[in-house]
């Protein structure tokens, strides 16, 4: 079980990449018509709320991992990055917490810790898109039941 554990942990991960991968550079910066966070600031956001929960459960998995921030301007080469190195240094967190039972700061357990994380990084995967299609500039279909074929990312 704990190898599934961790398996679905990198599958999400690379869901994330393989979105960020098909979408072209000058992207990253549109908008949803509602305003808020642009399409690379939501990547970065992902990476970030990563670092966040590293630094209160295992502070010692951060080394070498720095935040976005949207002040210097963001990449795609920096996203894939960031969120590569962030999601080794969470799958070993996962690894740490099914060991200990636990996860420092987070209730109930290690699988819903998985669960929440899966959550939230889909949330703003969802929020992605819809910036996409505000912007006149939707996802190719293929992309977006990409997402959803688990079996083969």
């Amino acid at each position: 079980m704990e190898k599934e554990f961790l398996e679905t942990w990198e599958i999400h991960n690379r869901i994330n990449l393989y979105l960020l991968d098909s979408i072209l550079d000058d992207y990253l910066a549109d908008t949803a018509s509602s305003k808020g966070r642009n399409v690379g600031e939501q990547f970065a956001h992902i990476h970030n709320v990563r670092l966040l929960w590293i630094t209160a459960a295992k502070p010692e998995l951060l080394k070498g991992l720095e935040r976005i921030q949207k002040e210097n301007g963001i990449t795609k080469p920096q996203l894939k990055k960031a969120l590569t190195q962030s999601g080794k240094a969470v799958k070993a967190l996962l690894e740490s917490a099914l060991t200990e039972g636990k996860v420092k700061g987070f209730k109930p357990h290690p699988m819903g810790f998985l669960g929440y994380l899966i959550s939230h990084e889909s949330h703003h995967r969802g929020q992605i898109m819809l910036c996409l299609k505000q912007s006149g500039r939707p996802m190719d279909k293929k992309v977006g039941f990409g997402m959803w074929e688990w079996g083969v990312r």
